[in-house]
């Protein structure tokens, strides 16, 4: 009686393991939303821990860029692995189950079949049935990471794009005031519209793929100098400078984009923010925290803008003030996703530093 529980504890705790790592790759690769799996998480987790290790071990950022480079590759190979490995450890339960032998009987029929149809021949019709399901669960885990391998590299690509000309159009300095002077390079900020709305489109995908995908917020950047979260804190900088200082007309498609990045920033880093709690602090805060500007950089690029000759606001000290009260929607969150993916130092509005 007790060898008969202990075989149906066996099966059933088999079987939950089995529908746990298959619904784990769906809700992983298939389901469009944002889904926090357990599985992904400690995986992820595990990996970042010995990856931030190594990182601290080196005192400059360029060393430390290389280590992290390697992270979300690794991981998303590791994931699949850890798929099997579950799969694996589940079917033994199942075939010892089903009478198959002993354990290491039955852990060798589960390895056999694992992404084969078995090497190790069947006593019955049930475990032939079974082995043939682990196969195909096998062959379908990694055939999904494999079919989204090219769609997250795509998403890759395109958000490397911006983040290649933004910086570009910032030069060396890479800080908001350069990047809003390449706007103002005709003289007119109002010629530049459809470039706010490329940027809208940058932010909506970030939100849509960042989340779906987490792994894609921790590939780094080809050039150890660029990250999209330093990108996205650029373009919202120079939209907050240009709502809150310039005088001129509003420009919708300029502030639908400063709707859309406070959007997409913030929630990606809502996603994260349970998840990097668990971290360890070195991990979170490997790099400086983005610098607050103070009223010292502000007025040095009002005082910059007005010699390039930009319509500004007559009231420095209320320009200063809605500034504040706009980089509130987006600062937090940039500083967080900063720390997260140990993003390269991103200057004051001024550049001063």
């Amino acid at each position: 009686m007790l060898d008969l529980l202990l075989r149906v504890a066996a099966a059933l705790g088999g079987a939950f393991l089995v529908i746990t790592v298959v619904l784990s790759a769906i809700r992983s690769f298939v389901l469009p939303r944002n889904e926090s799996v357990l599985i992904n998480n400690w995986v992820f987790m595990s990996i970042r821990y010995l990856f931030s290790f190594l990182a601290s071990r080196y005192q400059t950022y360029a060393k430390r860029d290389r280590i992290m480079a390697l992270y979300a590759p690794v991981a998303l190979v590791m994931l699949p692995i850890v798929w099997l490995l579950i799969l694996s450890v589940a079917y033994t339960f199942i075939f010892w189950a089903l009478g198959e032998g002993s354990f290491i009987r039955s852990y060798l029929l589960s390895s056999s079949s694992l992404l084969t149809l078995g090497s190790v021949e069947a006593a019955t019709v049930p475990v032939s049935i079974a082995t043939y399901s682990e196969a195909t669960f096998g062959l379908l885990l990694i055939t999904l990471l494999i079919s989204y391998l090219p769609t997250m590299y795509q998403a890759f690509t395109r958000r490397e794009l911006v983040v290649a000309r933004v910086e570009l159009r910032c030069g060396t300095n890479r800080t908001a005031t350069e990047l809003l002077l390449w706007l103002n390079r005709s003289g007119n900020l109002a010629d530049d519209g459809p470039q706010w709305k490329v940027w809208e489109e940058w932010f909506v995908e970030i939100e849509e793929t960042h989340t779906s995908l987490p792994i894609l917020s921790f590939f780094r950047s080809p050039q150890p100098g660029r990250s999209w979260v330093t990108t996205a804190d650029l373009i919202l900088e120079t939209a907050a400078v240009i709502i809150s200082t310039v005088d001129q007309k509003r420009d919708p498609e300029m502030e639908l984009c400063f709707k859309a990045g406070c959007v997409a920033i913030n929630r990606v880093a809502r996603y994260f923010e349970e998840r990097a709690q668990a971290e360890p602090a070195e991990a979170i805060a490997e790099e400086p925290p983005i610098e607050d500007p103070t009223r010292r950089d502000f007025f040095q690029t009002y005082d910059q803008l007005q010699q390039e000759g930009v319509a500004l606001c007559p009231d420095r000290e209320e320009a200063w003030r809605k500034y504040k009260e706009l980089r509130t929607r987006y600062s937090n969150a940039v500083q967080f996703l900063s720390k997260l993916t140990m993003a390269p130092e991103s200057k004051p509005v001024g550049g001063s530093h």
